[in-house]
This record gives C-alpha cells, structure tokens and sequence, in this order.
C-alpha cells in the first residue's frame, strides 16, 4: 500500500494538523518544520518538510536530532544531484520538494529526523519524530455456499475482525446496503439474495488508518445459469422452422444455448429419440427416411432448466415423385367397388407410370366402373 499523497491532500492534511497541534509555538512563523507523521511497517513513509524558503539550494537529511555529518541519510543539490551519507540503508531517498521517502518502512524507523535546508542567504533546521506502527492481522472472509443457482439460492459471508469499520466488496468493487444486498448494523455479516450470474467474487476490508485497508482473501462463486433459450441453426436455412433441402445433399444442424455448467444435448426425430448427444447434428447424404421433424432439447443438470427447439426437413419440388398411384378394391363377381376389408382384388386406377394422365378405370354416372378400350382394341372390334 502506498502512503504518498500529493500536497493538499486529506492524508497530508491530516497529519499535517496533528504536527501542529503536537508543536504548537515551537515553530515560529517563517521557520520550517517537519509533517510528524506515523509509518506503517511494509508501507511507505514521507517526512514532509514544510514552509521551505523559495530560494532553497540543497536539502539534507539526518537520523537523530542534530545534522552532525555521521547522522546523515542522505542530501540533495538542486537540481538533480544526490548523495548518500554513513546512515543511508537503500531505503531512503529525497524527492524535488525535499521529502525525505522511506520504502518499505522498517520498526527501526521509528526516532527523530533532523533535516536542514540550505537557502541562498540562510540555512534552516528542523526535527520531527517518526513513530512506526505494525498492522494487525487481516481480516479472515467465510460464506456458507459456494456453488449456488441463479434467481434461486442466496449467500451469506462474514467477515472475521474486531474492526467496526469494514467495507464489501463484489466482484472487487465497493458496494453498500440495498433491498438485495443486505449488510448487518455491525458490518460483519453480508447477504445477498438471489444470486445473479455476474456475482463471481466476494472480498471484505477493515481501514485501520486513513487510506490504509488490510482485505480479506478473495472468495470465488460459482453461479450456475440457464439455459435461457435455445435456437436452431441449419444449413442449409430454414425459414419458419421448415428447410427445403434435396436428397443426397448434406445438412447441418446446430443448438445454440449458453449456460453453466455445460447443456446436455439430446435430439429427436419424428418421436424416436436418436443417438445423439453433441450440440451439432450432420446428415452427409440426406435420405429420404431422414426426412421429417427434428427437436433439439437441452437440459441443464444443476439450475434442471430444459428447452427444446424444432424444425422440419423437406425435399424440394423437384425430388418429389410426378403423383402417387391410387388404388381401389374390386369385387370378383360385379365389378363394383367393394369395401376395403373384402376379399376382391385391386386394379390401380391410373396407369403405373406415376407421370401419366392416362387411367385405367373409368366411372359411369351410377358408380360402375369399367376399363376404358385401347384404340386397338376398338379397332379390332370394328372388325
């Protein structure tokens, strides 16, 4: 965690308050002072120094409370020139304001700090005390289920601290109260009723100083979904649920449906449930007993959320036969139609060329039938 803020911000200002009202007259108008801060061990740390004179030509730091040459840190010549001195450890440098910078910050930080800043026509001193801090343990982060459903179950977490003021988070973002997310008077305890598919991740954070927050590990859900619908693709199209494809040509289908965990896939043909368990189903040479009506069903087997989705597969104009032969029972003895159950034998009534106009058996005007001549039997009979 970084501890630096620009001047004028409520860190700085902060501690800044606290300097002054811990110094009270000890610094005089138009003297410098240091911005007594507290560090925090792991974290970094700024020794501010404050009401510097503009014409300033170099600063130097020292460990202790005076600026013997044994006690320096390290100093700073404008405009870029640093040196280290005997008390330097390679944590500290010195910034264009003449901050001195600490990272990462150690327990042993903790004493006075003696700066001196050399202006073109006086030289000034200052001492301030740094007082190093450790943080307590992070807060620990439980949650009564991890793998929920959708729209259906709910999940409680709690967070593990002696801290009043802690903070949720959702999927790494800061949230606050609402009619679904329920957090408890004391802060500890977060609800959130009827899971959503987005809510993947659930982390809460104590501030135990300004701008400083020690967070919980990260709990990951898992939030089973849908699916929510299912479509049909084909190849070739199909429009209204109908595709027009020719014999011997290949066909493609596929299910379309997002859900997790993975849809189980199942698939239908005029009421035979088929061999299939793959989202895409493939017919390399349409036949014609694969004609017909196709459903595609998925099936969630967690949220138990099923959809199905038809579609009819038919030949084209050009595949279908010229006419189909029609056929009628005939009685052995008069020659009129006889029911269909009887024992009569059956003469078709057109030609058996599907193509042809030409029929056979022709019907008079009280319901006999007969067989119409040829031309050369009529020829024959002329005769």
């Amino acid at each position: 965690m970084d501890l630096s803020r620009p001047r004028g911000s409520l860190w700085r200002e902060f501690f800044l308050v606290g300097s002054l009202l811990a110094c009270g007259i000890c610094q005089a108008s138009g003297q410098i002072f240091i911005t007594q801060i507290l560090g925090i061990k792991g974290y970094l740390t700024i020794l501010a120094v404050d009401n510097v004179p503009e014409d300033v030509q170099e600063y130097s730091w020292y460990r202790g409370a005076n600026d013997s040459a044994g006690n320096m840190i390290i100093s700073y010549k404008l405009p870029s020139t640093r040196q280290p001195g005997p008390m330097y450890t390679g944590r500290e440098r010195v910034n264009r304001e003449g901050d001195l910078v600490i990272r990462p910050t150690a327990l042993n930080d903790t004493g006075n700090y003696t700066v001196r800043v050399v202006a073109s026509n006086e030289t000034h001193r200052a001492t301030g005390w740094l007082e190093v801090v450790e943080l307590g343990s992070d807060p620990s982060l439980s949650v009564n289920a991890t793998s929920l459903v959708e729209n259906m179950d709910s999940v409680a977490a709690n967070c593990h601290t002696n801290a009043t003021n802690i903070t949720w988070y959702v999927n790494y973002g800061p949230i606050s109260g609402s009619e679904r997310m329920r957090i408890s008077p004391d802060g500890k305890t977060l609800v959130i009723l009827r899971i959503r598919r987005a809510e993947r991740t659930l982390q809460c954070a104590i501030e135990s100083f300004p701008d400083i927050f020690q967070r919980s590990e990260v709990i990951s859900l898992t939030v089973s979904y849908g699916p929510d619908s299912v479509l049909l693709r084909s190849n070739p199209y199909a429009f209204n649920g109908i595709m027009k494809a020719e014999i011997g040509s290949q066909v493609e289908m596929e299910c379309v449906a997002y859900s997790l965990p993975a849809l189980k896939y199942h698939w239908i043909h005029n009421g035979s449930l088929l061999n299939v368990s793959d989202a895409t189903m493939n017919l390399s040479s349409l036949a014609w007993e694969q004609m017909g009506s196709y459903r595609c069903i998925v099936e969630n087997p967690v949220t138990q959320l099923t959809f199905y989705a038809d579609i009819r597969i038919q030949a084209r104009r050009e595949d279908l036969p010229c006419c189909p032969q029609r056929v009628l029972h005939l009685g052995t003895h008069s020659g009129a139609p006889h029911r269909v159950d009887s024992g009569g034998w059956r003469l078709p009534l057109r030609s058996p060329d599907p193509c042809s106009d030409q029929a056979l058996l022709k019907q008079d005007k009280s319901g006999h039938l007969s067989v119409p001549l040829r031309p050369e039997d009529k020829t024959s009979r002329n005769r």
